[in-house]
């Protein structure tokens, strides 16, 4: 299921496995096509990260919550997360996500979209009864940013003139926002003061940047078998990230690098190229820099009120987020 060491997951670990039962119960469609597609998607995996940070910070106060009034909104957390990467890979032309063929590379774009569309309706059905109005404000306003936030990222492909202000609005509009929303949402339900909310939101933000900066730094240093796609994928579709964007300031090739970004036809040849000019900087120590630094503003943030266990768990992702390498 979730590639986090499960020992991380523990307290949550059977609320867990009731969403990832409830995720193939709620896509079911009499619509064969829908249906097939859909379970492709949830058996595709991934980390899970956003439903358990909600349900963490969920056990994080003195309310003691049921499952059950838990697993809706965790569920519909996933299935929007789900419904982003399918968006994604119909935008990217993606093949492969995490070593499987995409939705869109199995049954083309237009049966992918409408089946991304499904899931966006079946995660508002999950909550359509018992979903506080200040939550479901919370999650509309987080899926207007991951569109706008994509937006923008198309508009900005394959120019080479964008800074690091850009790129960190960009990060957070598209991942960071979200599990900044799926902490806070936790923390509602769990019933912490409204200091202890925005500050585990602060903890969700920084995580989420911390984690798109450490895989915008995989996507050039991983193996297509670790990122389960190509290496040097976000370099061919134009998107300029944080060790781009520092070595366009740094590199005595930043003229080659240049002219690579802005070239929509690159070649094989041209990633390598540009890879190579990434790799003679020092790009990536400065990007992990970047990510060691969100990872300690998440660690610093989290409430002293929280519960032992809830807080050392969230702890614990923040080390484990600085060290993986897929």
């Amino acid at each position: 299921m979730n590639k986090f060491p499960n020992k991380i997951f523990d307290i949550v670990q059977e609320d867990l496995m009731a969403v990832e039962k409830e995720l193939y119960s709620i896509i079911q469609s009499p619509v064969d096509l829908v249906n097939d597609i859909s379970v492709h998607l949830v058996q595709a995996g991934g980390k899970r990260l956003r439903p358990a940070l909600y349900l963490l910070c969920a056990r994080g106060g003195n309310n003691s919550n049921p499952s059950s009034e838990l697993l809706p909104m965790a569920v519909a957390i996933e299935l929007i997360h789900m419904a982003t990467l399918v968006h994604d890979d119909v935008i990217d032309n993606a093949d492969t996500r995490r070593g499987r063929p995409t939705a869109n590379a199995r049954w083309g774009n237009h049966s992918s979209v409408l089946t991304g569309d499904y899931l966006w309706a079946k995660a508002f059905s999950a909550i359509a009864i018992g979903a506080k109005q200040n939550m479901l404000k919370i999650l509309t306003d987080v899926i207007s940013n991951m569109c706008e936030g994509e937006i923008i990222q198309l508009q900005e492909a394959f120019n080479a003139e964008q800074d690091e202000a850009a790129y960190r609005l960009r990060v957070a509009q598209k991942t960071a926002d979200f599990i900044a929303a799926s902490c806070e949402l936790g923390a509602l339900a769990g019933g912490l003061d409204n200091r202890d909310v925005m500050q585990v939101r602060e903890y969700g933000y920084a995580i989420g940047m911390a984690f798109q900066i450490t895989d915008d730094i995989l996507d050039i240093t991983a193996s297509a078998e670790q990122l389960g796609k190509p290496v040097g994928n976000d370099l061919r579709q134009g998107i300029v990230t944080l060790p781009a964007i520092y070595a366009l300031k740094t590199s005595s090739h930043r003229d080659e690098l240049r002219r690579i970004i802005v070239n929509q036809n690159m070649s094989d040849d041209d990633v390598r190229r540009g890879l190579e000019i990434l790799y003679e900087t020092d790009a990536v120590e400065y990007s992990y820099t970047q990510v060691s630094k969100y990872l300690q503003h998440a660690r610093n943030s989290l409430p002293i009120t929280l519960n032992g266990s809830v807080r050392e768990a969230l702890l614990s992702i923040a080390d484990f987020v600085g060290l993986r390498k897929y």
